[in-house]
């Protein structure tokens, strides 16, 4: 008689998804959204830059792996990991505090040109310092334009005042 019951109980818990997962994803996109303010207020970096990033490298997944091994919320490769002394880059926080104090590097290096910062950021500082808006590469004028749509639609959005971490 036990059996049944047991059977039902897997199949639903396959069939139909647990809640859980998607208050597990509202409480890491507030954690993601706090340090996102925390860390562009402390870098100077605008918040809507930061998001507009994250919606584009991540979709506000925090621990994808893309095919080039670049990982987590803004999808940081282990080289620019390691620079930025980020040790798990699954970790909401360390994988914000990295990718927004690379931010804040570009927007230096580039005098807050957000087209250059943006390209920069997807395709490598070098290549972008080289040839700044001459550089043509598909991949990265599509990316730019997608972040500075997302940057652009930031504008209508307020930003949510966190004031401690959500747990």
């Amino acid at each position: 008689m036990r059996q049944p019951i047991i059977l039902l109980a897997i199949f639903s818990f396959f069939a139909c998804p647990p809640v859980w997962s998607q208050s597990q994803n509202a409480i890491a996109r507030a954690k993601a959204e706090y340090y996102v303010a925390t860390y562009g207020q402390h870098y100077r970096v605008p918040v809507r830059l930061i998001r507009a990033i994250i919606e584009r490298e991540s979709n506000w997944r925090p621990c994808v792996v893309s095919d080039k091994g670049a990982a987590g919320l803004m999808q940081l490769m282990p080289a620019t990991a390691e620079r930025l002394q980020v040790r798990d880059r699954c970790d909401i926080q360390q994988n914000i505090s990295g990718g927004v104090r690379y931010l804040e590097w570009l927007c230096r290096l580039f005098r807050n040109d957000y087209r250059l910062v943006a390209a920069a950021y997807y395709a490598g500082e070098e290549i972008v310092a080289r040839r700044g808006l001459g550089y043509h590469n598909p991949d990265v004028v599509n990316y730019v334009a997608r972040v500075r749509t997302a940057y652009l639609r930031q504008a209508s959005i307020e930003p949510t005042p966190y004031t401690e971490v959500p747990r």
